[in-house]
């Protein structure tokens, strides 16, 4: 079942390995990226700082902050922050999320020859985006 929060989930693959092809992607965007992983309870925690100035990340975006936690055959990531963004940031945020997406399906598939996947949640979450009715 979904956790609440989910946003993308990835099979074949554990959350260690996917949480580093993350901070691989966020480093290149700029930011500066902490990583911390933990047995109790199974999880890895990142964040991201922007670091070096990038005109076409919103002002919302300056801290990310994402929790990996396994499931069934492989690891499933919540976007815990921001949680809120300005209506004229929305636009740059999603495409940012986006970008973000496309980038580990690529990374991931190509990594993997294909035999990890990586999807959207079925029910994805994005802590800024309010819960349909």
């Amino acid at each position: 079942m979904a956790e609440a929060g989910d946003w993308v989930r990835v099979r074949g693959m554990g959350r260690e390995r996917f949480a580093g092809y993350l901070v691989d992607y966020l480093g290149t965007l700029g930011y500066s990226v902490e990583r911390t992983d933990s047995a109790e309870p199974a999880e890895t925690r990142v964040t991201a700082r922007l670091t070096r100035m990038n005109p076409a990340l919103p002002e919302g975006a300056r801290e990310l902050r994402f929790r990996l936690t396994p499931t069934s055959g492989g690891a499933s990531v919540t976007w815990e922050h921001p949680t809120s963004v300005a209506d004229a940031d929305r636009g740059r945020m999603d495409r940012l999320q986006r970008e973000l997406l496309a980038h580990l399906t690529r990374a991931i598939s190509t990594e993997s020859h294909a035999t990890a996947k990586v999807s959207v949640s079925p029910v994805p979450r994005l802590p800024w985006v309010p819960p349909a009715a």
